[in-house]
């Protein structure tokens, strides 16, 4: 019995995995952090993630940097890993408090674990490993959209903003749908032709706006693969000053909201792109140096 259990539910990941992107930071936001992700890989990375990217992606990372969300519904215990709330106004992430299933009470289950865990899978390409490497990459790719959203590491006591009700211009939402999803579309309802036009605008940024900076985005601290901790923090910090000021139950949110919230938006989403393309390049350039 143990062993039907086993195959079925490799038999529904896999099932998953083929399934066409599903809608669900949202499916734009995470579509571009891999979209800027992909475009910043090294030769190495760019080889490896093209071979672990499943047949029906068409070697685009981004059409595929929602699917961990469709795992949500299936393994109810995956929904922990999106996430690192914090205690009210901590407004910082902090490993040893912060990192539990808020549902459970299972410590080290957050979205920071999520990345040192699937990074360390990764590190084990070109080996005879145990893991299936595809979904590690997947689900790196995703939960680096998610620790830069920063209500993803908003306050426990309202599950990231989930239980906020507030009004987006005449639309009702919480405020978590607000920083997943309705800034995004807005922003590119209102000043882009399409997805593709906002990417190209961020990227140009990363190249010129905030040229100085990409640097010091890349580096990890104490020659880290990935750094997930300080990305939490940030995102908590984020969540203090930008997502929750301003914004209380029942509050509409409109353009003076919009406009000053969407530049943290874009450097939120420029920063994950970044960083996720800098911790795969360190992950399959060291695996390359190793096999020579």
């Amino acid at each position: 019995m143990g062993c039907y259990r086993v195959v079925q539910a490799v038999a529904i990941v896999l099932f998953v995995l083929l399934l066409p992107n599903t809608h669900a930071w949202g499916e734009e936001g995470h579509a571009i952090v891999c979209k800027i992700a992909q475009a910043r890989l090294s030769s190495p990375a760019a080889a490896a993630v093209k071979k672990l990217l499943p047949k029906s992606a068409n070697n685009d990372l981004a059409s595929k940097c929602s699917w961990a969300d469709s795992l949500r519904v299936v393994f109810p215990w995956s929904s922990a890993l999106h996430f690192a709330d914090t205690p009210d106004n901590a407004c910082n992430y902090k490993d040893s408090r912060d990192c539990v299933d808020l549902k459970t009470g299972i410590k080290g289950r957050c979205v920071v674990s999520a990345i040192t865990n699937y990074t360390n899978q990764l590190l084990e390409y070109g080996t005879k490993t145990k893991y299936n490497l595809t979904q590690s990459l997947l689900f790196i790719s995703h939960f680096m959209g998610d620790v830069h959203q920063p209500l993803h590491c908003g306050f426990a006591s309202d599950r990231g903003g989930n239980d906020i009700n507030v009004h987006w211009y005449r639309r009702k939402q919480n405020l978590h749908h607000v920083w997943d999803t309705n800034i995004i579309e807005t922003e590119i309802e209102r000043f882009y032709d399409d997805i593709d036009d906002f990417v190209g605008a961020i990227q140009k940024n990363i190249t010129k706006a905030w040229a100085d900076e990409v640097e010091e985005w890349e580096n990890c601290r104490n020659d880290d693969v990935s750094c997930p901790a300080i990305y939490a923090s940030e995102s908590a910090e984020d969540a203090c000053a930008w997502a929750y000021e301003g914004a209380p139950e029942g509050s509409v949110l409109d353009d003076e909201y919009f406009f000053s919230r969407f530049p943290i938006v874009n450097l939120r989403l420029a920063q994950g792109g970044v960083r996720l393309a800098a911790t795969l390049n360190r992950i399959f350039d060291t695996v390359s140096v190793m096999s020579m």
